[in-house]
Order: structure tokens, then C-alpha cells, then sequence
């Protein structure tokens, strides 16, 4: 496919598509910052050497047996931007309904080739598999989700052949994945300048970090979720993952009123579609 470059620029150019995003942007550190004051965790755990290979941990506000499923949430921000502080409020509807969540950060380009970066979350997800139990979590029952950028990332977690990664992991590391506006094909990213001036993207890249061109490592099924007002390619790229990925392809959750930074918003909220999804993901 031939990818004209203005309007890959537009297409994938989310915040000029929502004039009031700064006010998103800053009502999620608010409550990001409320709940990091008032529920019960661990904030700023290490799995690596660098100041952000850090993670948050919210256990599960009610006991089971065996142990809670573990949500790992991944951040979006186009792998340059936004900080798992950002994204805190997502994890109170989850706790009480019976889930520990795990917000983790990353390196960020163009300070690290997005490569790098991807075994960044290998190494988060990692450490919350092998250290899941210390938090009443249940490493059998790890999910990973994630927000644009980081719906990519939660993508790439499915693909991944763990024991190539790291010798005392199994296959089935990650038992399930929720994409929410995720990015699956970096072609056209590649032709959106404004994005990458810093990823730099070339043919042979793009063939290495496109998940919708990997096959899955597992059976571990996908859900995904794009808002009904976000852009056509935003749209395009999470038909694109359910139709490659037909074999693990759970559904796809219909939220037609969202735009891009809404959608996340009803991760957090109790009754919502998205919220019930990962509900159900997680089989709670």
C-alpha cells in the first residue's frame, strides 16, 4: 500500500483531533495523583537499572483464593511521551472488583530505539510474573492491556516466545490481551513525519515491530476496542489485528461515543463496556 504523507500526518495526529485534550491530560494526573494517595500499593518498584524501568502495583482490595488476576497496564503516549503517573486512575474500578493492576513505565524515544523499548515491557511483564505473588496476585492469571501506543505493546507481549526470552518463563506467560486504539501496522507511521523525526522508522523496522504481521506466541485471547469518533486509520488498525489475529480474536468492544483519550477513560469506569470487558478478560 502507498501511504500519502499528509494524510497519514492527520490520520494519526490524535491530539489535534481533540481540541480540549490538554484537559484530559490533566484531570488523569489529578486522579492519577488521588489514587496513588489513597489506595492501598507500592509505587516505583525497580525491575531494571534505569530511573524509568519502574512499576506501580495496586493489589486486589478483595481476597481470592489462589490468588487475584493480574492486569499489567502499558501507557500510550506514540512510545515518546506520557508516564505510567498518568494513568494511575485507571486501577480503583479493577481493584474492587477483585483484580491487583500492575502501571508500568518505560524508556521513552528517541532517548532509546523503540526495539529497545519493547524489551523494556518484556522486562516489566517479567518481574511481574516472577514476582506476582508478593502483591496476593496469581502469576497463572497475568492479562496485559494497553492504550494506543502501548495497545501495540500489549500486541507485542502476545507475540512474544517467552522461553526464548527468558529461560524460566513458560509460553503461556501472558493468558490474554486487551488493545484498546492500538497501532499494529507501523507502515503508516512510518509516513507520519511528525512521528517519525523521532522513531525512525525504516521498511525493515516496521517488518520487526508490527504485530498484525506476527503470528501470536499462544492461544491467549485478544480483545480490542477503538472509539467510534476517532480517525478511519485508528479505525482501520483495529480491524486490521482482529483479522490477522483470527485464531486468538475474542471481540472487539463497541464504544461509539469516544474519541481517543475518552476511551480510556472507560477502562476506569465501573459498568462501562470497556470496564466489563476486562472484567470478563480476566474472568472475574
Amino acid at each position: 500500500m502507498r501511504y500519502n504523507p499528509d494524510y497519514c500526518n492527520s490520520e494519526y495526529n490524535a491530539r489535534a483531533r481533540v481540541p480540549d485534550h490538554a484537559q484530559y491530560f490533566a484531570r488523569w494526573a489529578v486522579d492519577s495523583h488521588k489514587t496513588r494517595m489513597t489506595e492501598p500499593g507500592v509505587l516505583d518498584i525497580a525491575y531494571g537499572e534505569h530511573p524509568a524501568q519502574r512499576l506501580d502495583m495496586f493489589p486486589a482490595r478483595t481476597a481470592r483464593h489462589g490468588g487475584a488476576p493480574l492486569l499489567v497496564f502499558i501507557h500510550g503516549g506514540y512510545w515518546r511521551a506520557q508516564d505510567k503517573s498518568d494513568c494511575s486512575y485507571i486501577a480503583p474500578a479493577l481493584t474492587r472488583a477483585g483484580a491487583a493492576v500492575a502501571v508500568i513505565n518505560y524508556r521513552l524515544v528517541p532517548s532509546i530505539p523503540l526495539e529497545e523499548l519493547v524489551r523494556d515491557v518484556l522486562s516489566a511483564v517479567t518481574w511481574c510474573y516472577l514476582h506476582a505473588g508478593q502483591f496476593g496476585a496469581d502469576p497463572q492469571h497475568l492479562y496485559v492491556a494497553g492504550h494506543s501506543a502501548g495497545g501495540h505493546l500489549a500486541a507485542m507481549m502476545l507475540a512474544c516466545e517467552w522461553p526464548r526470552w527468558h529461560g524460566a518463563l513458560p509460553a503461556n506467560v501472558v493468558k490474554g490481551g486487551l488493545a484498546i486504539s492500538g497501532l499494529f501496522d507501523l507502515e503508516p507511521i512510518m509516513h507520519a513525519k511528525f512521528l517519525n523525526d523521532d522513531l525512525k522508522l525504516n521498511v525493515a523496522r516496521v517488518a520487526q515491530l508490527s504485530p498484525a504481521w506476527m503470528k501470536p506466541a499462544t492461544h491467549a485471547p485478544l480483545m480490542t476496542a477503538v472509539g467510534g469518533l476517532e480517525s478511519d486509520e485508528f479505525k482501520r488498525q483495529n480491524r486490521l489485528i482482529g483479522d490477522c489475529w483470527s485464531g486468538v480474536f475474542r471481540r472487539d468492544v463497541t464504544l461509539p461515543e469516544r474519541h481517543h483519550f475518552s476511551i480510556l477513560d472507560a477502562l476506569g469506569e465501573p459498568g462501562s463496556p470497556l470496564h466489563q470487558a476486562a472484567l470478563e478478560l480476566l474472568g472475574i
